[in-house]
C-alpha cells in the first residue's frame, strides 16, 4: 500500500560532534548526507522504500546533479529539519528541492536531480508508476522552482 502525503516531507536530526569541524560548525559535505537520509525516509514514509525498488524491479535512484546554496551554518547540537519536496517527475528522472532548517532559519537549499537506473548496467530506466505517483505526491502547492 502506498501512502500519498500530498505535501513536502520533513525529517528531523540532531547535529553531533562528528558532523562538525573544530569550530563546532557543520562540515559542508555533511549536508549531502542529511539530504540523502531525508530522501530515503521520504520514500519509506510514502510507502515506496528503496529496498522494494531494488527487489521488485532491479532499479535504483542515482544522484545525477546537485546544486547547493549555503545560507547560514548549522552548529553542534542544533536540531535540524530537512524538508523534501518534488518539483518534477519525468520518465526516468525526478527533480527534488530540499531545505535544511535550523534554529536560526534556513541553513542550506539543495536542488537534486535523481536518475532511475538498472542495477548493474547503470542504464536509464523508466520509473515504475507507483513510484512516480508517490513522488509526485511529495509536492507542495507553493513549491519554489529555484534554490
Amino acid at each position: 500500500m502506498i501512502a500519498n502525503p500530498q505535501s513536502s516531507h520533513r525529517y528531523s536530526l540532531r547535529v553531533y560532534y562528528e558532523d562538525t569541524d573544530a569550530g563546532g560548525v557543520v562540515y559542508h559535505a555533511n549536508y549531502l548526507r542529511y539530504a540523502e537520509r531525508a530522501r530515503t525516509e521520504a520514500l519509506r514514509d510514502a510507502g515506496i522504500p528503496h529496498a522494494r525498488l531494488v527487489e521488485q524491479f532491479s532499479l535504483m535512484f542515482m544522484v545525477h546533479r546537485v546544486e547547493m546554496d549555503y545560507v547560514r551554518p548549522a552548529m553542534l547540537d542544533d536540531l535540524l529539519v530537512v524538508e523534501t519536496e518534488t518539483m518534477d517527475v519525468g520518465g526516468a528522472t525526478v527533480l527534488l528541492h530540499q531545505t535544511v532548517r535550523g534554529p536560526g532559519g534556513v541553513c542550506v537549499k539543495l536542488r537534486i536531480k535523481l536518475a532511475c537506473v538498472q542495477i548493474g548496467g547503470n542504464r536509464p530506466a523508466r520509473i515504475p508508476p507507483e513510484w512516480r505517483e508517490a513522488m509526485a505526491g511529495m509536492r507542495r502547492e507553493s513549491a519554489q522552482d529555484g534554490i
